[in-house]
């Protein structure tokens, strides 16, 4: 099957299941106690505004992790067509006892790719635990690499990822975000995989300018 067609399947059906569970969760919320919408109105948003939110919050969080994941998935099939070999394994903690393993999203030949969307952490433990992980598949023979498409807008989350490609750089792997991780998966996988995703979400959803 030709690569773009397999992520047309995959967007398909990310998008079916995202908005059967938004429709989901919307039917039920119908049904929720609302009786904390007395504090909204203390701080001046009304009832019908206080719904809004709750509704938009519900909606955010189903398509925040929607959006990842199908990401993250059209970005290892890029990889699994130019490199049937490659996929997603788990490798034991050698630095320690919890977690026992630690998952390689897609192993390309030496190199270990860990694909995110975007990372907005703002938690400093996670430099910790990044720096553990990246120890162990160093540990393991491979080559740590980091793919995130969409880099964070705010200064303490941005702090993270400086901090985390230093450690990458300095364990002997590489760190590609933003445009860089497009050319990434494009140079090394032979995908354009950013403009698959721009004629899929052209046809679905037309471009629409800028307020």
């Amino acid at each position: 099957m030709p690569i773009e067609q397999a992520i047309r399947d995959l967007a398909l059906d990310y998008s079916t299941r995202l908005l059967a569970a938004i429709d989901q969760r919307t039917s039920d919320m119908l049904a929720d106690d609302v009786s904390h919408y007395l504090i909204y109105r203390v701080l001046g948003i009304s009832h019908i505004e206080g719904q809004q939110i709750d509704l938009y919050q519900n909606k955010g969080r189903f398509l925040y992790k929607y959006a990842g994941s199908f990401l993250e998935q059209a970005t290892k099939k890029c990889f699994e067509y130019a490199f049937p070999e490659s996929g997603s394994i788990r490798i034991p903690n050698t630095r320690g006892q919890r977690p026992k393993t630690f998952e390689i999203d897609c192993l390309v030949g030496n190199d270990a790719l860990e694909i995110k969307w975007k990372d907005a952490t703002t938690d400093g433990d996670h430099i910790t635990k990044e720096h553990t992980r990246i120890q162990v598949i160093a540990d393991a023979g491979y080559i740590p690499i980091r793919v995130m498409f969409y880099y964070p807008n705010r200064q303490q989350a941005m702090r993270i990822q400086q901090t985390l490609e230093t450690l990458y750089q300095g364990i002997g792997g590489h760190y590609h975000y933003g445009e860089g991780a497009w050319a990434y998966v494009l140079e090394k996988a032979g995908v354009d995989l950013k403009a698959i995703l721009e004629r899929i979400a052209n046809e679905r959803v037309p471009q629409q300018a800028s307020i």
